[in-house]
């Protein structure tokens, strides 16, 4: 007798988007979202052997205009490297010059899911009644591999993961 479909659903590898917000805080638009990463096979793999990986969190905010070209008010790229120190057995996440290190691959994917940057907008600079279109995805960025994997890399789906462009409506 075979059995389909009784298990628990398996996630597909790749990056999801959950949610995604563009929030007015008293110092700015803040921008919040959240994603599901889930590396593949190959990736978990090179990641445990030493091989650092890259993603990148692109943002953008547009003021559509009828009479003209549209007006880009944010164009937002953010760095993560997630590597791995075998010497003390820990994932470590470093954005910019900040790192932090985690004990487990589940906790650093799941740190890396949950985005807050604040430099989006300053206060006021969206009017209130108008509408913006925001995007947002995040990427491994595979030219930032070691030059022996980039070649694997090209057309893999082992090796380059992303999430489609998530866009959105935003009125202040």
């Amino acid at each position: 007798m075979l059995w389909l479909g009784c298990g628990p659903a398996a996630s597909a590898d790749g990056i999801q988007v959950q949610k995604a917000a563009l929030i007015s805080a008293e110092d700015g638009y803040v921008l919040e979202a959240d994603f599901e990463v889930t590396l593949t096979h190959t990736l978990q793999e090179a990641l445990n052997k030493g091989v650092p990986l890259y993603f990148t969190l692109e943002f953008e905010l547009v003021r559509p205009r009828w009479y003209w070209l549209n007006a880009r008010l944010a164009n937002t790229r953010q760095e993560y490297r997630l590597s791995y120190n075998a010497l003390t057995r820990q994932y470590r996440v470093g954005l910019s010059t900040l790192y932090r290190n985690f004990a487990s691959l589940a906790e650093a994917l799941e740190f890396l899911s949950r985005v807050r940057v604040r430099e989006i907008a300053e206060p006021g600079a969206l009017d209130t009644g108008s509408s913006y279109r925001a995007a947002l995805r995040l990427r491994l960025d595979s030219s930032q591999l070691p030059r022996s994997f980039r070649v694997s890399a090209v057309g893999s789906r082992e090796w380059t993961i992303s999430s489609d462009w998530h866009r959105w409506t935003v009125s202040p």
